[in-house]
């Protein structure tokens, strides 16, 4: 497994900003240069959001800090601005025609959980083995937290609502735990995540490649022969 199989997916609100769309916030959580840091590393990780904002808000705050191009895919409400100028939202579930049916406290427009699967059905048609680390602060992120494997990694906002219900049940998620309070936790914790999974997939591969090799008895023999040296 190369550095290619991490994908990171995060929550948007008080994950990646704190509902504001200043600079003093975003910079107070990280963002911006945690994404600094992470934007390098693209070629061969991937960055991907699954909020309950809406794609307008999220674009916009993304571009004005320069931050867009490092997702790969935003999963979020659908929006636009129609011809008056005004924001047009609407929801990722139609749960007037079909609702999720989520028993997790999912919202109706969406449920994390379902988008959670969908990315990892379409990461499993890769045939290869993804490592998710998955951030997040709200009621809905708990959802898609239980949907994670036992080699994928949770990051909860430590006092936060996801985190109250982790540590109530636990024994629902698969995933190693990694809470986080702020900025420099957030970044802390991330870049250390990746750095680990990075050098325990180098090393799965070193020993796989260095192998021993079963040799046939004729060749053991002529090896295991003593040969005279004269001198």
């Amino acid at each position: 497994m190369a550095a290619s199989d991490i994908v990171v997916i995060m929550d948007f609100d008080k994950t990646i900003i704190d509902c504001d769309s200043n600079n003093w916030v975003v910079d107070v959580l990280g963002a911006t240069h945690l994404f600094n840091q992470l934007f390098p590393t693209m070629p061969w990780n991937s960055l991907m959001i699954v909020s309950y904002a809406n794609l307008v808000f999220i674009d916009t705050i993304l571009k004005h800090h320069g931050l867009r191009e490092c997702f790969s895919e935003i999963h979020t409400n659908p929006s636009f601005i129609d011809e008056e100028g005004r924001l047009r939202i609407f929801p990722l579930h139609d749960f007037s025609k079909h609702p999720h049916g989520c028993h997790h406290p999912c919202p109706p427009n969406m449920c994390k959980g379902i988008v959670i699967e969908r990315i990892q059905a379409s990461l499993s048609a890769m045939e290869e083995k993804k490592t998710i680390i998955y951030m997040g602060d709200g009621l809905g992120d708990f959802c898609p937290s239980s949907k994670l494997g036992d080699t994928d990694y949770m990051l909860p906002r430590k006092d936060f609502p996801v985190w109250d219900l982790i540590c109530q049940n636990r024994s629902l998620i698969k995933a190693e735990v990694c809470e986080w309070s702020n900025g420099d936790e957030f970044e802390h914790i991330l870049l250390h995540l990746i750095t680990r999974i990075i050098e325990k997939n180098n090393t799965s591969q070193l020993y796989s490649d260095c192998k021993l090799q079963t040799i046939s008895g004729a060749a053991y023999e002529a090896f295991s022969k003593t040969v005279y040296v004269p001198y």
